[in-house]
C-alpha cells in the first residue's frame, strides 16, 4: 500500500496533465485549423500562442511538479473557461461529454492546488533547502 501511495501522485499528475501537453503540441502542428476554429467560436485567433503556451508549459509544470499550485489553478481556470466557450451545446451529446470532461479535469487541478504535488516533484525538492 505504501508503494501505491508513493507513486500515485506523480502518475496522477502525469495522467491529468498529458492531455494539455499533447494538445499544445497538436495546436502547433495544426495552427491554421485551430486558429480558424477559435475564430469561428468567437475567440480571437491571435490568442492561440498564449493557449499553446498555457497548455504545453502548464502541462509540463504539472507533470514535473514544478510551481504546481500556480499551474494547477491556472489550468483549472483554463479548463472551465474553455468548457464555457467551446462546449455548451448540450443538445449535442459529444459536446456535453467534452464540457463535463473539462469540469472534471478542473476538479482534479483544484485538488492539486489544495493538496500540492505529492511525491517526486520539483516543488518538494526545491522547498527542502536548508538555511
Amino acid at each position: 500500500m505504501k508503494t501505491l501511495q508513493t507513486f500515485s501522485a506523480p502518475i496522477g499528475r502525469f495522467f491529468l496533465a498529458i492531455i494539455f501537453f499533447m494538445s499544445g503540441l497538436t495546436k502547433i502542428s495544426q495552427y491554421t485549423g485551430t486558429q480558424g476554429y477559435m475564430e469561428a467560436m468567437g475567440v480571437p485567433g491571435s490568442l492561440l500562442p498564449l493557449v499553446i503556451l498555457a497548455e504545453a508549459v502548464g502541462g509540463l509544470a504539472i507533470i514535473f511538479g514544478w510551481k504546481t499550485q500556480y499551474a494547477a489553478i491556472a489550468l483549472a481556470g483554463f479548463s472551465i473557461f474553455s468548457a464555457l466557450l467551446f462546449h455548451v451545446d448540450f443538445s449535442n451529446q459529444a459536446e456535453m461529454t467534452h464540457f463535463m470532461k473539462n469540469i472534471a479535469i478542473a476538479g482534479g487541478f483544484l485538488t492539486l492546488f489544495v493538496h500540492g504535488p505529492g511525491t517526486f516533484s520539483l516543488d518538494n525538492r526545491t522547498s527542502k533547502k536548508t538555511a
